[in-house]
């Protein structure tokens, strides 16, 4: 019998298997510290020729109360190594790019892998608490960053040297 998991993690070449190549490791373990031990996770899933919906049949067969899909993003220009991120609550076959957050352009050159991590930890706890993921669920992870720096500052200065 399949346990059920809070998340899925799928790994997608998608556009460009160079930006899952250089970039989805990295970006795991800058996630794994900010989540470790508080969620159970389906094993990892690595797809080839993938595209972002994949990760819903996935989560589906698994039972995943979420799934992460990482994909590689459409090369530009400027970015031919670019990672997307796309976080899916209740994941089903047929589920609509309405009902997905994404975290697009992760690399050392756009968003970093900690603050992707940052965010994409932000958005997993918010939609397994409020069970929601996509138009619904505004990414105000800067917000709750900046509550974080601020505390730690206030407590920095008020603790004895």
């Amino acid at each position: 019998p399949i346990v059920r998991s809070e998340v899925c993690i799928v790994i997608g070449d998608g556009l460009s298997s160079l930006a899952v190549e250089r970039h989805a490791a990295p970006l795991l373990a800058a996630l794994k510290p900010l989540l470790a031990n508080e969620l159970r996770q389906a094993p990892v899933v690595i797809a080839t020729q993938a595209r972002v919906a994949l990760a819903d049949e996935i989560g589906e067969l698994l039972q995943a109360k979420l799934t992460i899909m990482l994909i590689g993003e459409r090369p530009g220009l400027s970015s031919p190594d670019s990672l997307g991120i796309y976080i899916t609550h209740a994941p089903f076959s047929g589920r609509s790019d309405a009902n997905r957050n994404c975290i697009s352009n992760v690399r050392p050159e756009g968003l970093s892998y900690s603050a992707a991590a940052f965010k994409l930890a932000w958005l997993v706890r918010e939609a397994l608490a409020r069970q929601l993921t996509g138009i619904e669920l505004k990414d105000e992870s800067d917000l709750a960053l900046l509550k974080t720096k601020a505390a730690s500052q206030i407590s920095g200065s008020t603790t004895p040297e």
